[in-house]
Parts: structure tokens; sequence; C-alpha cells
């Protein structure tokens, strides 16, 4: 039995493009894209555990709290 996939980290970029990986480190295609497409069921899907991270502006991601991401 395969475990569910859980949104663990996301990072969104300079570009407004966001990337998504599960607990395993893996990418998770249906919430990427571009911010402004994939925000809200990035909101409603995550875990109170998930980190969210910036580059705006930034060589480094940033952590952000999820109401500022």
């Amino acid at each position: 039995m395969s475990q569910k996939r859980q949104i663990v980290h996301v990072y969104r970029w300079q570009n407004e493009m966001v990337m998504v990986f599960d607990q395993n480190g893996k990418q998770i295609p249906k919430y990427q894209g571009e911010y402004s497409q994939v925000k809200d069921k990035i909101l409603k899907d995550a875990s109170p555990d998930t980190k969210f991270f910036n580059f705006q502006g930034r060589s480094h991601p940033s952590y952000v709290n999820k109401e500022d991401w």
C-alpha cells in the first residue's frame, strides 16, 4: 500500500513559478506552476507542518509563514 503524498516544502521563485516537494523529496507536479494558478490549491491542501520558502529578490530561499507566502 502506498503512502499518501504530503506537501512538505513549497518554493516560490522570483519568476512566480512554484515547486512543491513531498515527504520523500519528490516533486508533486499537480501543485506546480505559476503562483497565481496554484496558490489556493496548495494552501488548501498543505498541512500545518508544510514549510514555505520564497526566493523573492534573494539568491537563497528564505522561510516565510503560510499566511505571508
